[in-house]
């Protein structure tokens, strides 16, 4: 039975969690306020006077077909990145329990390239593709393929999705490998006096326990290639080639900072929190259900 730690007064666990408070306030509760506030009105160019909307912004915003094309682009890209981000990290993963010499150097090596910024990253990969002098681009040149993902939208869906995994694979590997540290041994020798292979263990015992791991990866992973992909995507295509990889955030960046519509910005950045609000609720129902299952 865990110990339960009680406060005599008030004071205390107010001081204790002022901080935490004040912080949330600053950057989370009053930059959301002022979305939501801004998101009603239409600011004339020279930013001198505010027209009161209401919901027109979000009416603007659901009658274009430019933003609705946004979410489907949105949609593509995290899906992709979450798989080609989570698919690998597993692998990695159960490669690394199952090592023996040399564990920690492999480790080790992978966990480096979460070290390295998002813009940095789209940068390194960005050289590596250059149409002009990049090394990747001119070996698949050399094998007859003319690679060009300033033109071609797919070529530069695929590009962004790869620079953007790259560095949260390591992230993932980390969750994964100490998920799998924690499946019981006698569990899995068990399963191998009785016969069961490798791979018939791996899906019928070790893969449904970490399926809560799995599930919050899940959601941290749709996050962050809603939000933190931004650097990679303005370092690599700036949305383009035609909007091709133009996804949510960053076309609350394009209309807010390039376009000067503000008003239409703020409504993008309220749908935006609206919509990590509810993977995040769907995340904490989850973990609650497994907590008491």
């Amino acid at each position: 039975m865990e110990k339960r730690v009680t406060f005599r007064g008030v004071m205390l666990p107010l001081l204790l969690i002022a901080p935490q408070v004040f912080i949330s306030a600053v950057f989370f509760f009053y930059p959301a306020g002022q979305a939501i506030w801004q998101s009603l009105f239409i600011p004339d160019p020279f930013g001198l006077s505010n027209q009161f909307v209401g919901t027109g912004n979000f009416e603007f915003l659901f009658g274009d077909r430019h933003y609705r094309s946004s979410f489907y682009t949105t949609a593509i890209f995290s899906i992709l990145v979450t798989l080609a981000s989570m698919i690998p990290a597993l692998f990695l993963a159960v490669l690394a329990d199952r090592l023996i010499k040399g564990s920690g150097a492999y480790r080790t090596l992978l966990i480096w390239p979460y070290a390295v910024a998002p813009a940095v990253a789209g940068v390194l990969w960005l050289f590596m593709f250059n149409t002009r002098v990049g090394v990747v681009s001119w070996y698949l040149g050399q094998l007859g393929y003319d690679w060009n993902h300033v033109l071609n939208g797919s070529e530069a869906m695929g590009l962004v999705v790869a620079a953007s995994a790259w560095g949260r694979i390591s992230y993932n590997f980390l969750f994964f490998f100490a998920a799998l540290q924690a499946v019981p041994r006698s569990v899995i020798e068990a399963a191998a006096i009785d016969g069961a292979r490798f791979w018939r263990r791996f899906f019928t015992i070790v893969l449904p326990l970490l399926s809560p791991t799995t599930f919050f990866l899940l959601v941290v992973n749709v996050v962050y290639s809603f939000f933190e992909t931004f650097g990679v995507i303005h370092t690599i295509t700036a949305g383009g080639p035609q909007q091709a990889t133009t996804i949510l955030v960053y076309k609350v960046y394009a209309d807010g900072f390039v376009g000067q519509d503000l008003g239409s910005s703020a409504a993008q950045s309220v749908i935006l929190l609206l919509i990590v609000g509810l993977l995040t609720v769907l995340q904490f129902k989850f973990i609650e259900k497994r907590v008491h299952y």
